[in-house]
């Protein structure tokens, strides 16, 4: 292989939003083979930082889905930020429709204020429609989103715009269907930005532009290496552009059906060290 490229959610991370050291052991493994090992992931590039900061491994990062791409000694090597129009309208439409909602640039996490707030009570109106429903696993998907690091919270999405930062992903969470619904159908017909999923309960905005697959074909240009000696490993349908760029693919076993359909290799799940799998599949070919 030329490039190894490693999803984060749901795929080097596992349940418990760890990477284990069997995964870790891995990548260095691929590295020590001359393999340039590539993080694709819809986080931002300086959460991705703090989850290797006890590891000895830098990796070339993409990140926000493929809107930034950073070089293993952290720079920034190029972005597509989304135009600041776009940025106004999706986040004024999010607010008023009372959404849980997350924009990225590249040195914060810019949330509302009331963020906790607005899940906890979508989390109780389920409770009150379904006295006996298991809120566990609602409660785990909170608990994750929460885990990343740059978190800034903010009364209002002007001030955002105030700030005049370039904002590359925004992520928009809810636990009711229609809900997500609804702002899939508002955007999805925006011909500036690009839609995708990378959890049940989300959707997530980029410029047009911005893919993970796109970031991918642009970095291995860069560095001069074959996409078809390229290898990719994830779970979740933001990860399907990435997957038909490259001449090899890995599905996770906790991936979507849809993943697993697109994939040439069906690894092990996240909690079974399924990257350090399909890694080593890899190297053997």
């Amino acid at each position: 292989m030329d490039i190894i490229g490693i999803d984060l959610d749901g795929t080097l991370l596992n349940a418990k939003n760890q990477i284990s050291a069997k995964n870790i052991e891995a990548i260095q493994a691929a590295q020590a083979q001359g393999v340039e090992v590539v993080i694709a992931t819809g986080r931002a590039t300086f959460d991705v930082r703090h989850l290797f900061r006890k590891f000895d491994i830098k990796t070339w990062v993409i990140g926000a889905n493929g809107a930034t791409i950073h070089r293993p000694d952290g720079s920034l090597f190029t972005s597509t930020p989304i135009n600041k129009e776009d940025v106004e309208t999706t986040l004024s439409w999010l607010e008023k429709e009372g959404f849980y909602y997350e924009a990225i640039d590249d040195h914060s996490i810019f949330t509302p204020q009331n963020g906790r707030e607005i899940l906890q009570i979508e989390l109780d109106r389920i409770r009150s429609a379904n006295p006996e429903a298991n809120l566990a696993e609602l409660k785990k998907a909170v608990e994750k989103q929460f885990s990343q690091t740059g978190f800034l919270q903010i009364d209002s999405y002007k001030t955002i715009m105030e700030s005049g930062r370039d904002i590359y992903n925004i992520l928009a969470f809810s636990f009711h269907h229609e809900k997500l619904k609804k702002g899939w159908l508002t955007f999805e017909s925006y011909p500036a930005l690009t839609l995708v999923s990378s959890a049940d309960h989300n959707f997530e905005i980029e410029h047009r532009q911005a893919s993970k697959g796109k970031a991918l074909e642009h970095l291995a240009s860069h560095l001069d290496l074959s996409l078809s000696r390229t290898a990719v490993i994830g779970d979740s349908l933001n990860d399907l552009s990435m997957i038909s760029a490259a001449g090899y693919s890995a599905a996770m076993g906790n991936a979507k059906k849809e993943v697993k359909d697109a994939c040439l290799f069906q690894s092990k799940t996240n909690d079974e060290d399924g990257v350090a799998h399909a890694i080593y599949h890899f190297l053997s070919l």
